[in-house]
């Protein structure tokens, strides 16, 4: 296999791939990188074995300055491939596998020798041949992945919860993730192919990696074509192509933690109060129990948090408008400021039930429907 290539393009493609890859993987052989030449151009691809991205260089595409000489294949360790690429001296690069899938790496007067294996080693990537296929705009994609991520939960224990669950039908996208306590609720609106229009709606609990990592891969000028399979998706954006695995199991029933019932109801800037939350941390994250009260009436909003330790803190919030009985609760501040932060800086309408039961944060805009929403469970505190 030989071909040239320009080195901005290559160590674009290789970052995107590499993120696929875990170096705590125990199969060796996914610790690198597979490159391959065809008639259409040059393919990398990364995986985990649960998490798989393939990006093609296009020879017929003149600015990537792609020449192909041999075809073939070769796998390359990706953390000292990376490396290499991105010091070489000159714009343009040259690779050289040998029969013994040595490969010469060469850029100006630098030359690099790399110890390769064979391309036909690698796992092959899932046949996907899906009945199930959306079409989604890029930044809506974005959107919902950004606006559920910070619910996703990073314990093994309960691996349904280290995903987000999608449901499509009725023209609309719902995602919703929660670690149980908090959770992220968005609806976004998407075209259902013709053929799937009659039929129930489809369900898939996505792992938040994969998910994380397509937020990043995806322009949002751009659209996506989501393949579903029983236990497989792909996403495919232009020539970029991200396979993950699907999480097994039953997503609980999390409508009835959206209620409409409230006693409680304020309204304020979300990056106002984000930015006084920000400031609590400063004290909360040093006491043996991070929380910070939240204490309404008719006068205004308080934030308090204190550390034994360290000291207090007390801040006046100014509310845009209060509804309801007075009202005190305790919570983590980490939650709030992550949820917040969902919101831009626009208004939010914060509904509570009771100091004991979980409080919801809506855009102003839109609090009549769930179509955004933020729920966070509060923290019990003795009279609670």
């Amino acid at each position: 296999m030989k071909f040239t290539i320009k080195k901005s393009i290559f160590a674009d493609c290789l970052a995107n791939v590499q993120r696929a890859i875990s170096f705590r993987t125990t199969i060796p052989i996914l610790t690198g990188i597979k490159l391959q030449t065809n008639e259409k151009g040059l393919i990398l691809t990364g995986s985990d074995s649960t998490l798989s991205i393939e990006n093609l260089i296009e020879e017929k595409e003149e600015s990537n300055h792609l020449s192909i000489s041999e075809p073939g294949s070769v796998i390359l360790p990706s953390r000292f491939l990376g490396d290499i690429i991105r010091k070489l001296p000159e714009d343009k690069i040259t690779v050289t596998v040998q029969d013994n899938f040595q490969t010469i790496i060469t850029s100006g007067e630098s030359v690099f020798t790399l110890n390769g294996t064979s391309g036909k080693n690698y796992p092959q990537l899932p046949e996907i041949n899906s009945a199930a296929t959306f079409n989604l705009p890029g930044h809506l994609m974005r959107q919902a992945i950004n606006y559920t991520i910070i619910s996703v939960s990073s314990q093994e224990t309960r691996p349904i919860f280290t995903g987000i669950h999608f449901e499509l039908g009725d023209n609309q996208l719902k995602a919703i993730s929660t670690d149980s306590h908090r959770l992220s609720q968005r609806i976004i609106p998407i075209t259902i192919p013709e053929s799937l229009k009659d039929k129930e709606k489809v369900e898939l609990n996505i792992p938040g990696r994969a998910l994380s990592e397509l937020s990043r891969l995806v322009n949002d000028n751009e659209n996506i074509s989501m393949m579903v399979t029983n236990n497989q998706v792909l996403f495919k954006m232009n020539n970029t192509s991200l396979y993950s695995r699907l999480l097994e199991g039953t997503y609980p029933d999390t409508t009835r933690l959206l209620t409409k019932d409230q006693k409680t109801s304020i309204k304020v800037n979300a990056a106002e109060l984000g930015a006084a939350v920000e400031r609590a941390l400063i004290l909360s994250h040093q006491g043996k129990n991070n929380m910070v009260k939240l204490s309404m009436d008719n006068s205004g909003i308080i934030l308090s948090g204190h550390s034994s330790e360290i000291g207090y803190v007390k801040e006046k919030i100014n509310a845009l408008g209060f509804e309801g009985e007075n009202m005190s609760i305790s919570f983590n501040p980490d939650y709030l400021r992550e949820a917040l932060k969902t919101f831009g800086g626009q208004d939010v309408i914060i509904r509570f039930t009771s100091p004991s039961h979980p409080f919801i944060l809506l855009p102003s805009e839109d609090s009549d429907n769930f179509n955004m929403i933020q729920l966070i469970t509060p923290i019990r505190t003795p009279g609670n």
